[in-house]
């Protein structure tokens, strides 16, 4: 049996093991920081007596500093390669946790949070991973950044719990410092088996086989037309800032994350508002993380053989339908119900990306995503600090719910209208 699957294993495309990469650093990212930092949120606050809008405002600020970044950091990446990036994201992220847990004061939060957790976690967590899966695929590009993306829920699901329990039993200050650790530790091995594209290697995405090799396609037979490489057109990011569709992304993009990133972020405070306990509150995180992921495979396997902007929007419809339950639903069901079905919110993270990979191509994917990361990540900056501020004025989430829900729809429209821009010619490639 072991010798039968040896062989097989040893023929897999190298770029499903650079997936596999990029899984690992998207678990550490979404266990630890994505959805294991609203753990610390409550006691946070709490301990240096701050307000929910002051907690907020820390992560706001970190998203607005991820958007200024962006343009450098996708610069960055297309020129050195993804694995730099990874490495710093993960070194900086760990030691800035260590230091979260000695902080007395809301300056010193401030300084840790801005200026060693979050200064490289954009480039090394979020844009890089994607890159590598859009760099090493064309035909399944969908379901490879599917495949990276769906992780931050398996890392949600596995590490966030152990994390809640970690701070329930030792105090916040332990659990902050075992996540540096972990991060370290596991981090630094994953990223250092990080290889830059296809190319680099000498094959081609999708491990297609070069058409200048017409006897291996002859023997491959009809299956050769399946392995030839897809033409590609790369826009430098000049031109694809020329075109209305690039624009369009950006504010699709920027309402979809300002929901998205509010209700994440309050998550727990949320469920409390609706009366259950922060255990509970932690176990509905902790699910929503786990199906998270049969969301991502399921939307990210359906984009590669449908509409990619249509899919988009009926999934942020869906969306918009979660939290209708969530603001008005009456028990404990309807907060399940919301669980469930807003994971297809998030699921649509990696489809979107894979859009802009296919209307822009390869070439200058870091930079391009880079520079819309500038733009529209100051929605999910404003959206948490707005949160909390309407919370503390008005001691309850339901006021907001009506415009998470109006965004949620406009974004799915955005979506929908979105077309392929033409493709630009070989003399203005070369701007």
């Amino acid at each position: 049996m072991i010798d039968k699957f040896t062989p097989q294993l040893k023929g897999l495309f190298y770029g499903w093991w650079m997936v596999a990469v990029g899984c690992g650093i998207r678990m550490l990212g979404g266990g630890f920081h994505l959805y294991g930092f609203t753990v610390f949120f409550l006691p946070i606050t709490q301990e240096l007596g701050l307000s929910r809008a002051a907690t907020s405002l820390v992560f706001s600020l970190a998203r607005a500093e991820g958007a200024i970044e962006g343009p450098l950091a996708g610069y960055l990446i297309d020129r050195l390669g993804p694995r730099p990036m990874i490495l710093a994201g993960v070194i900086l992220s760990g030691i800035g946790y260590m230091l979260l847990a000695t902080i007395e004061s809301y300056t010193g939060f401030l300084i840790v949070y801005l200026g060693v957790i979050s200064l490289s976690f954009s480039a090394g967590f979020m844009h890089s991973p994607m890159v590598l899966a859009n760099s090493w695929f064309i035909r399944r590009r969908a379901l490879a950044m599917t495949l990276v993306s769906s992780a931050i829920g398996i890392g949600g699901t596995l590490i966030t719990p152990l994390l809640a329990i970690s701070v329930h039993m030792w105090g916040w200050r332990w659990g902050a410092f075992l996540s540096g650790l972990g991060l370290i530790l596991v981090g630094v091995p994953i990223a250092l088996f990080v290889r830059r594209s296809p190319e680099s290697m000498g094959m081609l995405p999708d491990g297609a086989t070069p058409v200048a090799d017409p006897a291996k396609n002859q023997a491959a037979g009809s299956a050769a037309s399946h392995r030839s490489p897809e033409p590609e057109a790369d826009f430098t990011l000049k031109q694809a800032m020329r075109t209305s569709t690039f624009w369009m992304i950006i504010l699709a993009t920027t309402t979809r994350v300002a929901v998205f990133n509010a209700i994440t972020v309050h998550f727990i405070p949320i469920m409390v508002w609706r009366g259950v306990s922060e255990q509970r509150a932690a176990l509905l995180l902790a699910t929503m993380a786990l199906m998270s992921l049969p969301s991502h495979l399921l939307v990210g396997w359906i984009a590669d053989y449908v509409s990619k902007p249509k899919l988009m929007g009926i999934c942020m419809s869906i969306g918009a339908l979660s939290i209708f339950f969530l603001a008005y639903g009456e028990g404990e069901w309807a907060l399940w119900v919301f669980t469930l079905l807003f994971t297809f919110m998030e699921a649509i993270f990696p489809v979107g990306w894979a859009t802009v990979g296919d209307f822009f191509g390869r070439k200058s994917f870091a930079t391009i995503r880079g520079t819309m990361s500038f733009f529209y990540l100051w929605g999910p900056a404003l959206g948490p600090v707005i949160t909390g501020a309407v919370y503390d004025r008005y001691q309850s989430y339901g006021p907001l719910m009506s415009t998470f829900i109006a965004l949620s729809l406009l974004s799915g429209a955005l979506y929908i209208t979105l077309r392929k821009p033409k493709a630009p010619s070989r003399d203005a490639s070369v701007e």
